[in-house]
């Protein structure tokens, strides 16, 4: 019986998990609108999950990968850590920038999303996902294909700046 109470607790916690999850939503704008809140109670959501994204700093880069140990492209890698956190996330760049709310880059917030177009018009071709947002720097962590996961700060990146097309919030 000493054992039971333990682990009906422990299962307890990792089950709440799901209740983090976003709720089912329509193709296109999957979420709401919703203005970002300090303080409010995706904050926990968040830290956890840049927190979670800075333990992958180095994990080196593979077209396709899902996990650390294989590697990670671009997407791979920001479904990786949202899936951490309990939140289910297309696979592709591509797909998973129609989830949640544009927003500015001004509201960025941790955790959420940056995607990039190259200026030909093609479609969304990486996402990046942003750990501070300071207004002067806007540092994010990312698989790249020449350094595999890194945190930059794409604002001070004459590579990365011009082809920023927009930022997502995916929290709810």
């Amino acid at each position: 019986m000493d054992k039971i109470l333990p682990l009906a607790l422990c299962l307890f916690c990792l089950s709440s998990c799901a209740l983090f999850r976003p709720a089912e939503g329509t193709v296109g704008e999957r979420n709401a609108p919703r203005q970002p809140r300090s303080g409010g109670p995706d904050t926990h959501i968040r830290a956890s999950m840049t927190d979670h994204a800075a333990e992958l700093l180095g994990v080196r880069y593979k077209y396709g990968g899902n996990t650390p140990r294989e590697g990670f492209d671009c997407s791979g890698f920001v479904r990786y850590v949202y899936q951490n956190a309990g939140l289910e996330i297309a696979r592709t760049s591509r797909d998973q920038a129609t989830y949640g709310t544009r927003i500015s880059l001004q509201e960025a917030q941790p955790g959420d999303l940056i995607f990039y177009k190259r200026s030909n018009g093609k479609p969304v071709f990486h996402v990046s996902l942003v750990v501070n947002n300071t207004g002067r720097n806007l540092w994010v962590i990312h698989s790249t294909s020449s350094r595999g996961v890194i945190r930059e700060d794409i604002l001070a990146s004459s590579y990365w700046r011009p082809k920023v097309y927009q930022v997502r919030n995916v929290i709810r």
